[in-house]
C-alpha cells in the first residue's frame, strides 16, 4: 500500500473525527439553546435573554431574537394601548361593566362601583342594577342577541340614568353594559322648558295690554283727549316694562356668560351701606317705610367693585320695598365673620313661604303671593350671580307673616 493510500485514509480519519466531534458539539450548543427557549417559553427566564448569533445556530438564533424584540414591541405597544384604556375608564363618569353569559361582572370601572355601592366584580347584573327597568332591558338583550337602550329615575336619589346594554361578540352570551347619569342634562333641559315658559308669561301680559290699549285708542279712545293721554301714558308705562326686562335679560346673560369684568376697589362695608341707603331713602320714604344702617364702622375693608356689589343691595332693597306695608321697616346690615363680610338686608314685610325659598333666585321665579307685585322677577337671580362672581353665597330666611332677611358674603380674600 502506498504512503499516498495512508495519507488519504489518515485525512478521511481525521475529517470522521472533526465532523463527529463538530456535530456532538452543534447538538450541545442546539440543546442548550432548546433548553433556554423553554424555559423562556414557561416563565422561568426571561425571553430578553435568549442569545443570538450561536454558533452554528446564527440563522435560527437571529430570527428568533428578530421574532422576539418584535414581540416584545408589540407587546410594549399592547400594554401602552393597555394602560391608556384603562386610564380612560377609570377616568369616565359613566359605568362601564362586563358580564359574562351568567351575568356575573367580570370587568368593572371605579363609576361603576360608586353605581353599585360597593365591589361589582363578581355580582350579579341584578344586584349591581338594583331596578326593574334596567333589569328588564338587559334581560331582552340575552335574549334577543340586540343592543338595548333603556332609560329610568331611580327613586331613592332621584337620579336619572340611561342603560345602554351591548352584546359581547367575542363572549357568546357575555355583555358589556354602560350606565350613563343624565341628571344634570335633565335638570338643564327642565331649566330651558321653564326659562321659555316664564319668558313668555312675563311677555303675554304687558303684550296683551298693548294690544287692548292700543285697540282701545282704535276704537274710539282717540276722539277724547282725557282718556287717550291716560291709555298712552299706560302704554309708555308697558313698553318701559318690556324695556327694563329686555334690559335685564341681556345683563343676566352677559353675567352668566362671564361676560362683565370687576373693576376691584377696596372699600369699607358702612361706606357701601351708606351709598345705598343714599340712593334708595326716597323710594323707602314714598313706600312710607324707614330705612336705617347698622355697621360697624371699623369693619375691615373688602376688595370688590363697588358698583356691582350696589346693585345686588338696590336688588335686594326694591324687593324688600314691595313686600313691606307702610309703616314697616328696612334694615341694611352688615357684620364680619368666618366666611368675611355678610350683608344682610332685612324687612318687616308679609315674608316668603317656606316652599318657595329654595327656588327664589331662579330667573323669573315668582311666588303665587308675589305675582301681583309686579317686577321681572329676575333681580335676584342677577344678585346671585354678582355675588358669586366675588366668590361669595347668597341665601334668606324669611317667616310669613313676619318679615324677610337676604345675606351675602364678601370673602375679605378674593383670588
Amino acid at each position: 500500500m502506498s504512503w499516498f493510500l495512508w495519507v488519504a485514509i489518515a485525512l478521511l480519519a481525521a475529517t470522521l473525527v472533526w465532523s463527529l466531534l463538530r456535530h456532538r458539539a452543534l447538538r450541545r450548543r442546539l440543546e442548550q439553546y432548546s433548553a433556554a427557549v423553554r424555559r423562556a417559553a414557561d416563565g422561568n427566564a426571561p425571553v430578553s435573554g435568549l442569545p443570538s448569533d450561536v454558533a452554528g445556530l446564527e440563522d435560527i438564533s437571529n430570527a428568533v431574537a428578530a421574532l422576539n424584540a418584535a414581540s416584545d414591541f408589540q407587546l410594549s405597544t399592547l400594554e401602552s394601548e393597555r394602560a391608556r384604556l384603562a386610564a380612560v375608564l377609570d377616568q369616565m363618569t359613566d359605568a362601564v361593566l362586563i358580564a359574562d353569559p351568567e351575568g356575573r361582572v367580570q370587568f368593572a370601572n371605579p363609576a361603576a362601583e360608586r353605581f353599585g355601592r360597593g365591589q361589582a366584580i363578581g355580582r350579579s347584573i341584578s344586584e349591581v342594577l338594583r331596578h326593574h327597568q334596567l333589569i328588564q332591558a338587559w334581560q331582552r338583550s340575552q335574549e334577543s342577541g340586540e343592543m338595548q337602550i333603556e332609560s329610568a329615575e331611580l327613586p331613592p336619589t332621584r337620579q336619572f340614568v340611561q342603560l345602554i346594554v351591548i352584546p359581547d361578540q367575542y363572549a357568546q352570551g357575555g355583555t358589556l353594559v354602560l350606565v350613563q347619569d343624565l341628571t344634570r342634562v335633565r335638570r338643564l333641559e327642565t331649566v330651558r322648558r321653564d326659562f321659555v315658559s316664564n319668558l313668555s308669561h312675563e311677555l303675554r301680559t304687558p303684550l296683551a295690554s298693548l294690544r287692548a290699549l292700543a285697540e282701545t285708542l282704535r276704537d274710539g279712545a282717540l276722539e277724547d283727549p282725557p282718556a287717550a293721554r291716560r291709555f298712552l301714558d299706560q302704554m309708555l308705562i308697558e313698553v318701559d316694562a318690556l324695556s327694563q326686562m329686555v334690559a335685564e335679560l341681556l345683563e343676566l346673560s352677559r353675567i352668566e356668560a362671564g361676560e362683565v369684568t370687576l373693576e376691584r376697589k377696596p372699600v369699607m362695608p358702612l361706606e357701601l351701606l351708606s351709598s345705598t341707603a343714599a340712593r334708595m331713602e326716597i323710594q323707602a320714604q314714598r313706600a312710607g317705610l324707614a330705612l336705617r344702617v347698622d355697621c360697624p364702622p371699623d369693619l375691615p375693608q373688602i376688595r370688590v367693585d363697588a358698583s356691582r356689589l350696589e346693585q345686588v343691595l338696590v336688588n335686594l332693597i326694591h324687593n324688600a320695598v314691595k313686600f313691606t306695608r307702610p309703616g314697616g321697616e328696612l334694615s341694611l346690615l352688615a357684620e364680619a365673620t368666618a366666611e368675611g363680610i355678610r350683608f344682610a338686608v332685612k324687612d318687616t314685610g308679609i315674608g316668603i313661604p317656606l316652599d318657595d325659598l329654595p327656588r327664589i333666585f331662579e330667573r323669573f321665579y315668582k311666588s303665587d303671593r308675589s305675582r301681583s307685585g309686579g317686577g321681572t322677577g329676575l333681580g335676584l337671580s342677577i344678585a346671585r350671580h354678582l355675588v358669586e362672581s366675588h366668590g361669595g353665597r347668597i341665601w334668606a330666611e324669611s317667616v310669613e307673616g313676619q318679615g324677610s332677611t337676604f345675606y351675602f358674603t364678601i370673602p375679605l380674600h378674593q383670588s
